[in-house]
């Protein structure tokens, strides 16, 4: 294999296409596959005979295989939280209730919308969120509100990133959807060979800058099951010693998208973009709170270059091991219809669950705006 090009000494991060990806200690496995094969939208749009028809029609998957788009470009990302009022008056202000999901990670809020924010709410939620980690809105808007509004929105925090593989409603490529419909029997056929669907992962973080701030929100889901599990990042870290803590910093990691476009052509479905790896730092900093977290997961980590193979494997390993034990900086958020769950993907990794029975459906929108470039700052 041909070395990688030369760095960015600015941004010290390697971006480069492959034949092949890189191999690592783990393979790539999604539990909630979705593609042309495995997806009837006439039965969503009428129903069948155990679940009624898709609530919100318009947000059902559309792929269009003739529809590819160029390499990604860089672009200058501003973090809005950085300079946010921490006392949040223009986010929190109205709120009638807000509820920590646990000591360290996760909130739950009520009384307030988003989609009514100003930007200086905006900006608070910004920070609110990389401080909190993840938080879940109940009662919103988003899923009734015209597809475009919630765009704009969220547009606010970065640009839009198009998803390479993933379905999304007709016109609006943006939008990415967490889609599985009321006939499907992925989670059947998913058991046959898996003891359990968590799949610990930050999104896309094989693009040259990863999500930031990110949005989710219930369209449809089953009568109970199928929540989210998050992990802090940043707690993750600061648990290690001082000197484990120091020997990662410097080191970075290959994030490969070769397992995900190979995934859904296997299942009949697209891809909108030629696959890529990216070289990330292992311990990533966060522009606005200035925390150290770790940055990899097994779904996209694939290499640690700087370390022979099965060195790398080692450690890459150990620190799976740590992310996927870490109850105690972990947090479950339940879905209710109206909820819209806020996380900062530079500082979490989550996993959906599947927990319930074939027959009912679960269908969510993810709005997911890009971010910096990661960086390290010194130990």
């Amino acid at each position: 294999m041909a070395p990688p090009p030369p760095a960015d000494v600015a941004s010290g991060v390697f971006t480069h296409a492959l034949r092949e990806p890189p191999t690592g200690p783990t393979q790539y496995s999604e539990a909630f596959v979705s593609g042309p094969k495995v997806y009837s939208k006439e039965a969503e749009e009428k129903g069948t005979e155990t679940q009624p028809a898709a609530k919100y029609k318009h947000y059902l998957p559309t792929w269009d295989a003739n529809k590819t788009y160029p390499p990604l470009q860089p672009f200058e990302h501003i973090e809005h939280g950085k300079d946010a009022d921490t006392s949040y008056p223009n986010l929190l202000g109205g709120a009638s209730r807000v509820v920590e999901l646990t000591g360290n990670t996760g909130s739950e809020v009520h009384g307030i919308q988003l989609s009514k924010l100003t930007d200086a709410g905006k900006d608070e939620l910004a920070r609110f969120v990389a401080e909190r980690k993840v938080v879940a809105f109940r009662d919103q808007d988003f899923a009734d509100i015209p597809i475009q509004e919630a765009l704009d929105f969220g547009g606010y925090f970065g640009r839009h990133h198009i998803h390479p593989a993933s379905g999304a409603p007709a016109d609006h490529p943006e939008v990415h959807l967490v889609h599985r419909g009321a006939d499907d029997t992925t989670a059947r056929d998913f058991f046959v060979e898996n003891t359990n669907s968590v799949r610990w992962h930050s999104d896309v973080t094989y693009e040259n800058q990863p999500p930031g701030t990110t949005f989710l929100y219930l369209l449809d889901g089953p009568a109970a099951g199928g929540d989210t599990l998050f992990v802090n990042q940043a707690a993750a870290y600061k648990r290690l010693s001082p000197d484990f803590q120091k020997r990662l910093h410097g080191l970075t990691a290959i994030h490969s998208a070769h397992e995900q476009a190979n995934n859904s052509k296997q299942r009949g479905g697209i891809v909108r973009r030629e696959p890529i790896t990216s070289e990330h730092p292992l311990i990533r900093t966060h522009p606005s709170t200035g925390e150290k977290a770790l940055f990899v997961n097994p779904q996209f980590t694939r290499r640690i270059p700087q370390l022979k193979k099965e060195e790398s494997d080692y450690l890459l390993r150990f620190l799976y091991d740590h992310i996927s034990k870490g109850a105690d900086f972990q947090a479950r958020v339940k879905w209710a219809p109206g909820t819209v769950v806020v996380w900062d993907n530079r500082v979490t990794a989550h996993s959906a669950l599947i927990d319930w029975d074939d027959g009912q459906r679960r269908h969510l929108a993810r709005i997911t705006p890009q971010a910096e470039r990661p960086f390290e700052t010194p130990f």
